[in-house]
């Protein structure tokens, strides 16, 4: 098995879990942090945990659930990291530095957007970012990765019901969210 030849200090065993999972792991972060520079840098940072951690995966749930929550864990802390530095250069805009906030639009390359499609993916990004962290997280997981309520109570340490919760949460928030883009559009 590959994961106890990686225990082992196997670098092929290493090689062949990152080609593995790397789109898996590149997909989970740019749902959340949406830009495709960020998401190449978590998805390297999460596999330099899986190297060094390896040994604190017990086996106890799916190796993939394992590693969403790593990706999850790494994408979250990053965006707190990027809304911290942003605060801070609005703080220190208020007093006179040359410093600017600048907020970009999502910057991402997501699998299965197609070009046309741009506009309304970048809308539906940026709707997406202004859910609650918990909803965000849950949306990302199931509508963008395809993993099913119970995979996604597994990864998130909650219940079918909680998720479906969520969800629904999401959906109505994104609803509001979205209503005026498509008034606007149609």
């Amino acid at each position: 098995m590959l994961i106890e030849q990686l225990k082992k200090g196997d670098e092929t065993a290493f090689k062949t879990i990152v080609d593995d999972w790397q789109a898996m792991v590149y997909n989970t972060a740019i749902g959340i942090v949406q830009n495709a520079e960020d998401a190449e840098d978590i998805t390297q940072e999460v596999f330099v945990q899986v190297y060094q951690s390896i040994n604190s995966f017990k086996g106890d749930s799916k190796f993939s659930t394992w590693l969403y929550r790593i990706a999850i864990t790494k994408s979250l802390d990053h965006e707190r990291r990027k809304k911290r530095k942003k605060r801070f250069a609005f703080v220190r805009s208020l007093f006179g530095d040359e410093s600017q906030v600048v907020i970009h639009p999502p910057d991402f390359h997501h699998p299965g957007v197609a070009l046309d499609k741009k506009e309304d993916a970048a809308r539906l990004f940026q709707a997406i970012n202004q859910l609650p962290e918990n909803q965000r997280v849950a949306f990302a997981l199931h509508k963008l990765e395809g993993l099913s309520y119970q995979e996604v109570s597994e990864v998130m340490k909650t219940t079918v019901s909680s998720i479906e919760s969520l969800m629904h949460r999401a959906k109505t928030n994104l609803k509001k969210n979205l209503e005026g883009y498509y008034k606007g559009k149609g």
